[in-house]
């Protein structure tokens, strides 16, 4: 997208950073992203409630939940839900799941049945909530969770988790939000791009798991028709600048151009219908591999019917799902080993 020579520069709140209007973002900044991410929201909230329900059939005995711990006094925003087998006396690695929504949406319960099933396989889960755009831009989310890392490592031996064996995960932008942790953890570069000591040590996180995640968000931005409007008020709210298309946290959220060697372990999957799979996806695992990080993948053929859509590992009914669910648990049980 080019820029033209006259164009005004604007601040990316909350950072510093000056970063040029584009003629595409001076049509969006006379209106608000408010509207369209409530829009967002409510359908994403719908769709997470039914499959939510569906889910629940699947959940496991013999796991206990403590929900609702925070991790920041005062903060509403700040929670995070711990899960593992029933009569743990011992820390567990550790599994801690950052939820999707498209950065304006998600609660750390949405995934709950799927957070007992890993804790079942043998390990201390921890879903972690977050502040959402509009309420809250860039980079927000990101110190907050950085923050819930520091507190489950401060408070391990009392949540049964193992700070020597820790896995960040998320899917969707929970996926995006943990890549740009633990390319934090594993990039003094990085770090020093986002003024952010991180929470963990390099040899703490011992790998990640990213289901249906975003690492190229100029590349996102390309769609079109409703899918595309979406995307746009999503980032817009998110960046909280109409100008997100060439803003400095689009590419500190573009994690796909500032992975290194360093990067952990990853287990990277999508699904065949999942138009981030072929742009966001596999790109970030062929990435990975050229740099010759360990890359654990599943990927789908592109004609299975019916077709896996985004976020279809939540999807149990599918054999699909189960099989990516085993493979998930597979993957932990050697990475964290």
């Amino acid at each position: 997208m080019s820029i033209n020579s006259d164009d005004e520069s604007v601040t990316v709140a909350p950072g510093p950073q000056p970063v040029a209007r584009t003629a595409h973002s001076r049509r969006l900044r006379r209106g608000s992203p408010w509207p369209g991410a409530m829009l967002i929201r409510a359908v994403f909230e719908r769709d997470a409630r039914e499959v939510l329900r569906a889910m629940q059939r699947y959940a496991p005995e013999g796991v206990t939940a403590v929900l609702d711990q925070r991790y920041r006094e005062g903060d509403r925003h700040a929670q995070f839900d711990v899960y593992y087998p029933a009569g743990t006396a011992h820390p567990l690695p550790t599994v801690v799941w950052i939820h999707g929504g498209a950065w304006i949406s998600g609660n750390k319960h949405d995934g709950r049945p799927y957070f007992e099933l890993l804790a079942a396989a043998g390990y201390t889960v921890v879903s972690v909530s977050y502040p959402i755009a509009p309420e809250a831009t860039y980079p927000a989310a990101l110190h907050h969770l950085n923050d819930a890392l520091g507190y489950l490592t401060a408070h391990a031996d009392s949540l049964f988790i193992d700070a020597g064996k820790m896995a960040l995960a998320g899917d969707s932008a929970g996926a995006q939000l943990a890549s740009q942790l633990a390319t934090l953890t594993t990039s003094p570069a990085y770090a020093a791009l986002l003024g952010i000591t991180s929470s963990l040590a390099p040899d703490q996180l011992k790998t990640v798991v990213l289901n249906c995640g975003i690492y190229d968000v100029p590349r996102m931005l390309l769609g079109s028709g409703l899918i595309g409007w979406g995307i746009e008020r999503s980032i817009w709210a998110y960046v909280g600048a109409a100008d997100f298309a060439t803003s400095e946290a689009v590419r500190q959220m573009s994690t796909i151009n500032h992975v290194t060697d360093a990067f952990p372990p990853a287990y990277i999957s999508g699904g065949n219908g999942d138009p981030l799979t072929e742009t966001q996806a596999k790109p970030l695992a062929e990435k990975l591999e050229r740099l010759g990080v360990d890359v654990n993948t599943l990927f789908w053929p592109a004609d299975l019917e019916p077709s896996l859509p985004h976020e279809y590992q939540f999807h149990l009914d599918r054999p699909e799902a189960r099989d990516a669910l085993a493979a998930t648990i597979a993957f932990l049980a050697t990475a964290l080993a």
